[in-house]
């Protein structure tokens, strides 16, 4: 029988989280996340080995998940509006799963030590292959021939911040958000 219940760690990581997005990252401290977690903060130790393990691993996690998946995007045999629907659903999915690993991702990952390098990375190429996609589309004609940097922008933009309005929407619906934010987000670019 497989149970829907968090590991300690896992809890540990969604109630940091929280945290960072609350307080902010650098505010938080072990006491502050041992009390909300109901432990001692000694008995915090037995679980992680700093809070910096916690937003490394976070934000890491998120930013290879993103990456793998406009990877796979890319790849798809498929035309350019799709592959845009694919990003907005990707961004609504990860961030209605996390959406406090989303705001550590947005506003804490300066505080990375030891992997801001490889964060830097993942973004840069996530963002090449984005944009990759509105220049595909640009080519076969499907987009109109707009600043690619201000689409990339308004787009990415909206789907960064969706962690500041998800929690918010207890109703939501996935699947029309996506298709909302979809025809929201593109509907000016489609010819």
């Amino acid at each position: 029988m497989k149970t829907n219940t968090l590991s300690r760690k896992q809890e540990i990581y969604r109630i940091a989280a929280k945290l960072f997005k609350e307080k902010g990252y650098s505010a938080v401290t072990m006491r502050d996340l041992a009390a909300a977690v109901g432990i001692k903060a000694a008995s915090l130790y037995n679980h992680i080995s700093s809070k910096q393990q916690i937003l490394s691993e976070t934000i890491i996690d998120i930013a290879e998940q993103f990456t793998e998946g406009i990877e796979m995007i890319t790849i798809q045999d498929s035309d350019t509006i799709t592959k845009l629907k694919a990003v907005i659903s990707q961004h609504i999915t990860l961030t209605a799963n996390n959406p406090y690993g989303m705001a550590a991702l947005n506003n804490d990952w300066m505080h990375l030590e030891g992997k801001l390098d490889y964060y830097l990375a993942l973004r840069s190429k996530y963002e090449k292959k984005f944009e990759k996609i509105v220049q595909d589309g640009k080519m076969s004609g499907e987009l109109k021939d707009v600043n690619t940097e201000i689409l990339l922008y308004s787009i990415l933009t909206t789907l960064r911040n969706l962690y500041l309005w998800i929690p918010k929407k207890a109703d939501l619906k996935k699947d029309e958000l996506i298709e909302g934010l979809s025809v929201t987000l593109l509907q000016g670019v489609v010819k």
